[in-house]
């Protein structure tokens, strides 16, 4: 069809061309007279033959080479099911406040029609909206392409037989030593370097405190420049950590002192009646050698005699057992709030409305896509199989389904938009400045790099403020994002109004959805596949006295034979890439 609106007759592709193994199928039209700029081609999937099974077909996109040799591209990218009809826009982006008044009517019959397909559902209360269907039901084009869904079902494959091999008498024993953790996916294992050595220097003070800047949980630290109530540390706990001849409160005064706390923990329901969970605080101290080193770990949000501070200078097994609990606290807190909140459910929320509220021929959709496409699909898998009630990680981590409920709950009462902004949240923590912060500084040239793109970008399609005001789908796309996704979120902007903030909400978008998710998720083997540095649940109730513990009540307190594999074997498939995976 031209911009006339006159179109070629209808021309059947004959069945006999398809084949499985062919990806490009050419034939003619013919016209009766040239029909200028062709705008828009119309598929149809009829079924000629009613006897004859229907499969489903996917058109990647159409091009189109006139007699006086111009050239349209069509992409398409969707799937043609059962007996229907899609009408594909010549390629080039538009907004819809530049488009013609038949095509603007045609965009939001396109919305409103995906509108139906992709609808809002609250899956569990606490957790931000996602799409109303299940892993069978998900909308054709939004379910993985056939390689990566056969690569993913590869990776899992792999570890049930890693695990079957693996399997060893006495499945919910506890380990005799720490070197029995070895035995487990042991030349995975070998094969890991940054493992490897996490396995000879694990013990160490500044291995652990390094961790919390550098591994797949770099969130949590911020600067301490006054100690809180519930964590009364003194000088004199501390002064062997210190610099000689400085105090505590030198140190505080100096930014040398910071904290991870964990009190979004407190009071979230355990998954098993041998499973613990507290919510521990750490203090860290940042020494002449720019190493973060822990100073003092309180393993509850309440001090008192049944709650001591423990600390380096405390026997062997105890300082160890309470780093296990920060640790434990920290594998469950990174996979369902850093990982699984604020990756994978706030990308299904921005995918989701990407689809509602922009049209393909959007430059928005186009710029948006290839950063969050497959997240519902994975997430809809996750809902079935990680997060559910029966599902892995209530198996192996502290948290049970009703937990996860209240975690999100509080998680979601917390999480604002600027905090999604990744110079907003270094600075908004102090870690502006502080030494050999890795995560820090790859993100910082990753965001400015996005930003950079997508400012060059923006500035091609919207000439003025004016024009992001006016874009009806771009604001669409965010108060759908904020009034639904978020479920009328006050933290979220529910408009945009100028080039800038357009910007700066793409940016977030983007970077959530492949730098932050890449930084949270493929070290998760790396630092997590040695179960003792990073226990995913306790067996054992938190020590409530000093000098009680022993090696032996460790190994009983630390994840059993069956749970060490499973979790090893997740985390190991979670941090897998697929071959056509950018």
């Amino acid at each position: 069809m031209d911009s006339e609106k006159q179109s070629s007759k209808r021309t059947i592709v004959n069945q006999s061309w398809l084949s499985p193994f062919e990806t490009e199928i050419s034939l003619d039209v013919h016209v009766e007279k040239n029909i200028g700029k062709i705008v828009q081609v119309k598929l149809e999937k009829v079924m000629l033959e009613k006897h004859l099974p229907s499969y489903p077909w996917f058109c990647k996109d159409i091009k189109v080479q006139t007699p006086s040799g111009d050239c349209f591209e069509f992409p398409c990218y969707r799937w043609l099911v059962d007996e229907n009809e899609v009408m594909v826009r010549e390629g080039t982006a538009r907004l819809p406040q530049d488009d013609t008044g038949s095509f603007q009517e045609q965009r939001k019959d396109e919305l409103e029609s995906k509108q139906k397909i992709f609808r809002w559902k609250e899956w569990s209360p606490g957790f931000p909206m996602s799409i109303d269907a299940k892993v069978k039901e998900l909308p054709k084009e939004v379910q993985f392409d056939e390689e990566k869904n056969s690569e993913w079902k590869c990776d899992l494959a792999k570890v049930f037989v890693e695990t079957e091999l693996d399997k060893m008498e006495g499945l919910f024993e506890s380990w005799k030593d720490i070197a029995d953790f070895e035995k487990i996916f042991g030349h995975l294992i070998k094969e890991n370097t940054v493992l490897e050595n996490l396995m000879q220097d694990w013990k160490k003070d500044d291995m652990f405190g390094y961790q919390f800047l550098n591994s797949c949980n770099p969130v949590m630290i911020r600067k301490c420049m006054q100690l809180p109530d519930k964590f009364p540390v003194t000088h004199e706990m501390v002064k062997g950590s210190l610099k000689k001849r400085h105090t505590l409160q030198e140190e505080l005064q100096a930014g040398n002192i910071y904290i991870v706390d964990y009190e979004i923990l407190q009071g979230v329901p355990v998954s098993r009646k041998d499973h613990y969970l507290t919510a521990p605080i750490c203090l860290l101290y940042k020494n002449e050698l720019d190493q973060m080193m822990p100073i003092a770990i309180q393993l509850s949000q309440t001090p008192g005699e049944m709650s001591p501070i423990f600390l380096p200078s405390d026997n062997e097994y105890d300082w160890m057992l309470a780093k296990m609990w920060v640790k434990s606290s920290d594998f469950n807190v990174h996979q369902l709030v850093t990982h699984l909140l604020k990756t994978h459910l706030l990308s299904e929320v921005f995918e989701m409305a990407v689809y509602r509220q922009l049209s393909a021929v959007h430059p928005v959709y186009k710029l948006l896509m290839p950063h969050v496409r497959f997240t519902i699909a994975i997430n809809a898998e996750a809902r079935e199989n990680l997060i559910n009630e029966e599902g892995i990680f209530s198996r192996v981590g502290s948290v049970s389904g009703a937990g996860m409920e209240t975690l999100m709950k509080k998680a979601m009462g917390t999480l604002t938009y600027k905090s999604l902004c990744f110079p907003e949240d270094i600075k908004a923590r102090g870690m502006e400045d502080v030494p050999k912060y890795y995560y820090r500084d790859d993100g910082m040239k990753i965001w400015e790099t996005i930003n950079c793109f997508v400012s060059a970008v923006v500035k091609i399609y919207y000439d003025s403020d004016e024009a992001v005001q006016q874009d009806v789908e771009i604001q669409g796309f965010v108060k759908d994002v904020a009034c639904f996704g978020m479920k009328n979120s006050d933290n979220f902007p529910k408009s945009l109004e100028s080039r800038e903030q357009l910007v700066e909400y793409l940016t977030v978008v983007i970077f959530t959805a492949s730098a932050q998710h890449a930084a949270v998720n493929f070290g998760q083997f790396d630092w997590f596949g040695w179960i003792p540095n990073s226990p995913s649940t306790m067996r054992k109730p938190p020590p409530q006295q000093k000098d009680q513990v022993d090696m032996k009540y460790i190994m009983e307190s630390l994840p059993d034979r069956g749970c060490s594999r499973e979790v090893m074997g997740t985390v190991w498939a979670l941090t897998q890439t697929e071959s056509n995976e950018v």
